[in-house]
């Protein structure tokens, strides 16, 4: 009991010294008295996102880590491609043709080229190429059948398009049931909405029309037969 009574008269005295100081100095204490026979500690202010104290029942005095923040996750949906996106790949006769004798059709395929997926929507505009000049293109008017949705194309991924048209009939040079003068385009310039005008070949034949028209279907992700 004395070795007590000890320590708390120099705690006491501790605390009348520290009180005569600050009073000749012109300063308040900044912190309490510790417990007594306790050296005195200075006190760091937490991390910025740090609890001050410790962790768990026992308190270590050290902050617990920042969890670790996951990186934000894009929810946009993929552009609209455009010319650099996108590429004539296939075109060729369509093995299935609208009934009744005379027409024609064929197939167009629109493959993604980049590394971002792209989205595209809408109908093909068709032309006939002409000589090597684009001025020169014969543009067909077509027709819509259907409506048109938005195809999401990823890497190498393909939308697909059906043309329909009026076949020249007979032999050698033919004629169009019309009247018109046949027409006969070696390659095509296929549209792309919002991507551009692409010239391709039909890969088993040459397109032989009648009447510069045509009928086509929206891009679509299915392959049409």
């Amino acid at each position: 009991m004395q070795y007590t009574a000890g320590v708390r008269r120099t705690a006491s005295a501790l605390v009348v010294v520290a009180t005569a100081a600050a009073l000749m100095t012109g300063c308040t204490p900044s912190g309490e008295a510790g417990a007594a026979g306790e050296p005195s500690q200075s006190v760091q202010s937490p991390a910025p996102g740090t609890a001050a104290g410790g962790s768990g029942s026992g308190g270590t005095g050290r902050a617990k880590p920042s969890a670790p923040v996951s990186p934000a996750v894009s929810g946009g949906k993929a552009k609209p491609c455009t010319i650099d996106d996108v590429k004539v790949t296939e075109a060729r006769q369509a093995a299935v043709r609208p009934p009744g004798t005379g027409t024609g059709a064929a197939i167009v395929a629109v493959t993604n080229v980049s590394k971002s997926a792209c989205t595209l929507q809408g109908f093909p505009t068709v032309a006939g190429a002409g000589n090597g000049s684009p001025g020169k293109n014969v543009p067909l008017a077509t027709t819509h059948s259907g409506s048109a949705a938005t195809v999401s194309l990823a890497p190498g991924a393909r939308a697909w398009t059906k043309l329909t048209f009026v076949n020249v009939q007979g032999e050698a040079d033919g004629y169009c049931e019309s009247g018109a003068t046949p027409a006969s385009f070696p390659t095509l310039v296929v549209g792309v909405p919002g991507a551009g005008a692409h010239q391709t070949a039909l890969d088993d034949g040459v397109l032989a029309l009648c009447d510069n028209k045509a009928t086509v279907t929206a891009y679509s992700a299915t392959k049409p037969s």
